[in-house]
């Protein structure tokens, strides 16, 4: 079992900057493919992007370019970089914690472990 807190949520005019942080503990870190979300209230859950073991990473393409995904096995964290923000970023964000062997099969993140999330507002 993965117990998943995600931190650096804030407000932020639009084109600024903000970095995520989601810190992992329990199970070994390295045994899970790491996953980024969000999600505005009414609305489905938005799959961000997702970084692999091995460190390799898959975007939305609305956000392949804006935002980058990266892991510290050392640190059981997982980061969510976003640049060049805009309103439509504004939502609750999580990360989520997917076995390995559900990532190769590409079993469904409800399946994952999930953190509390954090908000992140933007402004114009």
């Amino acid at each position: 079992q993965v117990h998943l807190v995600e931190s650096g949520g804030d407000s932020v005019q639009a084109g600024g900057s903000l970095r995520l942080s989601c810190v992992a503990s329990g199970d070994t870190f390295s045994h899970y493919c790491m996953g980024w979300f969000r999600q505005v209230s009414g609305k489905e859950r938005e799959w961000l992007g997702t970084v692999d073991n091995d460190d390799s990473t898959k975007y939305l393409d609305s956000v392949q370019g804006r935002f980058a995904i990266s892991r510290d096995d050392s640190k059981a964290t997982v980061y969510l970089q976003m640049n060049r923000m805009k309103p439509d970023d504004s939502a609750m964000y999580y990360c989520a914690a997917l076995g390995l062997y559900d990532c190769y099969l590409g079993s469904s993140w409800d399946h994952a472990y999930w953190g509390q999330g954090t908000q992140v507002t933007v402004s114009s």
